[in-house]
């Protein structure tokens, strides 16, 4: 080969290194070969959505993907590690998943990958075992366990979490991990999804609300171009629709037994679910779907922070008569100033009626709300605390003789209540809400066996605060109009038994009534300025005279 000839190959060298150095799209579909279970060792020709993905892995430090099955998404990792390490001096890359042995599996690739580059572009290995690869220029990569101080073998450049939602100890691993990420590494967590409540599932939800810094790609099987419906029915056939629709549609399907059905929430995400017209509060806890109708008539139902680091207050609006979620709150917020932000809701949406439920610090919002004379707060009976929603107060005499509490007491007794009423409502579409942080709520509020019966509650990790919120509403909305209705029966029926003479005596009363004459108790006119003080009739009877109040 002549000297030019050379010269012309290293100025070839140096402008494919260049090219491959600055795109790592063009480094893969050019020089990275990989290994197909049917065809074989193929060139890496990427999709268009696997190169989107590989953009947000180099622009994001953390990103979260939830994947369908068999999208070359762990082939496309192993494949950016490659380049990470052949083009960046003392890069370390962690790789783990379930086990170490399916940790090994992207180290394998990017073994294979590396040692099918040309010659001019693969680096020599300084050490080359099974669990782990390391290149001339101090970059490796390493496959480790699963175990708890799994995150903690140093910095880390890059930290790649495969089948997250299968790892038990996960939390734990991700934790420990934030001190080798901690001088800049990046984070790809990656996994199918597998029910809601664990941590994968948990992180995603938190990125959707702004709630950790994941950037979130979402690979459902429709974006692989060579897969149609033919295939996904096929998948079906082979793990059944909740098995297919976990595997391939990359649905959080419930891995407990959710109070509410998850087809009805998936329902209500679909055609219920939108966005705030308005965020307000320094948090923007505060979140407004509808403002407030003159005329309409609005409830406020608010469930009070225990007062512990994981709790939150939350509070419900809705629409009493349409039953639609109009506003809802959530937020860690004091106790006086959450009474202040309850009244000042209560009082925009018409002097709604304020629900709040009363147990521990529940008392200290409630006696702020007293100190400040709101006039729509609502108060229960003793009797109204554990009432069994079928058989009403209506054989009680006098209503305002019972012992009248501020607040909603939510007990042993009353919570079978409130949850049965939440669940009847949604099973049966009557009531509208808008807020996707409900709905997530509901997505993991399950119930949970315990030593006498199952209860209703969120899973370990989560919160409950914004279902709990709106169950007291509903059945306080609904005991209270069964109340109001069996109130309006029972004196109806008062009414038609009165007889023919006693409906002449009162019609008669009424006239005397009218010509300014008094009516004693047993419906003889007397002298307006006595008063029948005892005695069966009026004949016996004890008359004290008032004239002296003129005095």
């Amino acid at each position: 080969m002549s000297e030019s000839s050379t010269q012309n190959l290293k100025d070839i060298i140096k402008i494919e290194y260049v090219k491959c150095l600055k795109d790592p799209i063009y480094f893969m579909k050019k020089y990275v070969k990989i290994q197909h279970p049917i065809r074989g060792t193929l060139p890496f020709l990427t999709y268009l959505f696997q190169d989107k993905t590989l953009s947000d892995l180099i622009k994001y430090d953390q990103n979260i993907i939830l994947k369908s099955r068999q999208m070359g998404i762990t082939t496309l990792v192993a494949a950016y590690s490659l380049w990470l390490m052949t083009f960046h001096e003392n890069k370390e890359i962690i790789c783990l998943s379930i086990t170490q042995e399916t940790s090994k599996s992207i180290v394998t690739k990017v073994r294979f990958a590396n040692d099918n580059l040309p010659s001019w572009l693969k680096l020599k290995e300084s050490e080359d075992n099974r669990l782990s690869l390391k290149l001339s220029n101090g970059s490796k990569i390493v496959a480790i366990s699963s175990a708890g101080t799994a995150g903690r073998s140093g910095a880390a450049s890059l930290l790649i979490i495969d089948e997250a939602a299968f790892i038990d100890n996960i939390d734990e691993i991700w934790l420990s991990s934030q001190y080798t990420l901690a001088t800049g590494g990046k984070a790809v967590v990656l996994s199918t999804p597998n029910g809601v409540g664990n941590w994968f599932h948990k992180m995603w939800t938190e990125s959707e609300s702004g709630l950790n810094n994941m950037n979130r790609i979402s690979l459902p099987w429709h974006h692989h171009p060579e897969r149609n419906q033919k295939w996904r029915d096929d998948q079906t056939k082979l793990s059944g629709e909740k098995g297919a629709a976990q595997e391939c549609d990359c649905e959080f399907s419930t891995s407990g037994n959710t109070v509410i059905d998850i087809s009805l929430l998936q329902w209500y995400e679909k055609n219920h679910a939108i966005d705030p017209i308005e965020k307000r509060g320094i948090d923007k806890g505060y979140w407004i779907f509808k403002y407030p109708v003159a005329g309409k008539s609005y409830m406020v139902s608010a469930d009070v922070a225990r007062g512990d680091a994981s709790d939150f207050s939350a509070a419900q609006i809705f629409d009493i008569e349409t039953m639609e979620q109009v506003a809802e709150y959530k937020g860690k917020i004091p106790t006086k100033e959450y009474a202040r932000a309850l009244m000042t809701m209560a009082t925009e949406y018409n002097n709604a009626l304020l629900v709040i439920e009363n147990a521990n610090v529940g008392w200290a919002v409630i006696q702020e709300v007293l100190d400040n004379n709101y006039p729509n707060l609502f108060y229960s009976s003793s009797d109204l605390q554990y009432v069994d929603v079928e058989t009403q107060m209506t054989n009680k005499i006098n209503a305002l003789e019972k012992k009248m509490t501020p607040g909603f007491t939510t007990s042993n007794k009353t919570r079978p209540l409130v949850i049965s009423k939440l669940e009847s409502y949604f099973r049966n579409k009557e009531v509208i809400v808008h807020s996707k942080r409900l709905i997530e709520e509901l997505q993991v509020f399950i119930w949970k066996s315990g030593a006498v019966s199952a209860k209703a509650e969120a899973m370990d990790g989560y919160n409950d605060d914004l279902v709990m919120a709106i169950g007291i509403g509903l059945w306080i909305r609904d005991v209270a109009l069964r109340l109001r209705k069996e109130s309006n029966a029972a004196t109806m029926a008062i009414v038609d038994r009165i007889g023919t003479s006693q409906a002449q005596q009162a019609y008669n009363n009424i006239k005397l009534i009218n010509a300014g004459k008094s009516v004693n108790p047993f419906g003889v006119y007397n002298n307006p300025w006595q008063m029948h003080i005892g005695g069966p009739s009026i004949h016996g009877s004890k008359a004290e005279d008032l004239t002296w109040l003129l005095h």
